[in-house]
């Protein structure tokens, strides 16, 4: 069975048509709002050895979409994200391993460290003459670590948006070809 250990070296980037970045908050504490990024961008240094292995990613927070265009543009102003301010959030990897994934999340211009649990879901040959792998990864963070603070208290005494959200990537990658080998490669966007 092929690990996330076993990836050939080399860059692997995220197939965004077959991968997302979602998020899940829970609203009056008893019910869960799921939203994802529609726009981000990634880039892994498979590396010899494993351990040497980097991660370095885009998330274009305009993107934002949780199905209701209100929450939308309340989450891009300036309560949440301020994405005319800080219209991206990055993360880069400080630590890979088979199982977890290290490195410092910013957003909002605040950087703090996070783990995200991997699970790897295998490598696969791609019609296109392609190498495609998949993972999946999951964190939680507490929002106001990164000055997203805004909430409103309701009756009963609990708060409209949770503190806590899960994030969670579902991620396939792609293996960087050398470009005569390209006849492919708008076929794989498919």
């Amino acid at each position: 069975m092929t690990t996330l250990q076993n990836l050939t070296p080399g860059t692997w980037t995220v197939d965004p048509s077959h991968s997302e970045v979602g998020f899940v908050a829970r609203h009056l504490m008893v019910t869960k709002v799921r939203g994802s990024f529609q726009e981000f961008s990634a880039e892994v240094e498979i590396a010899e050895p494993f351990e040497s292995s980097s991660v370095r990613a885009t998330v274009q927070l305009g993107s934002v979409d949780t199905r209701s265009a209100d929450r939308d543009a309340h989450l891009r102003s300036a309560d949440f994200f301020d994405v005319e301010n800080n219209p991206e959030m990055t993360f880069v990897s400080t630590k890979v391993t088979a199982d977890a994934l290290e490195g410092d999340l910013t957003i909002k211009g605040v950087t703090k460290p996070v783990v995200f649990d991997l699970d790897f879901g295998g490598v696969t040959p791609d019609p296109w003459g392609g190498t495609r792998a998949a993972f999946e990864a999951t964190t939680e963070i507490n929002r106001r670590d990164w000055n997203l603070t805004w909430n409103v208290a309701v009756d009963g005494g609990s708060m409209l948006v949770s503190e806590k959200i899960k994030i969670s990537l579902d991620i396939q990658l792609v293996q960087a070809v050398p470009a005569t080998a390209g006849a492919g490669e708008d076929a794989a966007q498919a």
